[in-house]
């Protein structure tokens, strides 16, 4: 299953919020925290988390220092701020109530199974 992007878009906030609430990370180990939460599922790229991260930055939601790996490398760790905390609630308060509205239109909607619904035949050539 390929999760839309515009739904990874969307959520990817409140996964980097509620991800750094867990622990300091920097950019590689969440893109491997995020496919590991998501099954595989969702597979996020250098392109699509920094600029969320430097967003959240520039917002104060987050706070960036660099660290120097046992292998030598620099490594730019990031951390949850205190009004970071605070977004992450109110994100987590409007995903409950997405997530409240859909569940109750899809209890009382039927979805179809494909399994239970083949395709249409083809249309026999004329003169079969």
């Amino acid at each position: 299953m390929e999760i839309n992007k515009d739904l990874m878009a969307a959520s990817s906030t409140p996964i980097v919020l509620a991800i750094l609430a867990e622990e300091d990370s920097y950019g590689y180990a969440i893109i491997k925290r995020v496919r590991e939460l998501s099954g595989g599922r969702m597979e996020w790229t250098d392109g699509m988390l920094y600029p969320v991260l430097h967003r959240l930055e520039r917002l104060g939601h987050v706070e960036a220092r660099w660290e120097v790996a046992k292998s030598g490398r620099r490594r730019k760790y990031y951390r949850i701020t205190s009004r970071g905390r605070a977004q992450l609630a109110e994100e987590r308060r409007q995903w409950q109530a997405v997530d409240a509205t859909l569940r109750g239109l899809w209890s009382a909607i039927p979805i179809p199974n494909p399994a239970n619904h083949p395709a249409p035949a083809a249309p026999l050539p004329q003169g079969a």
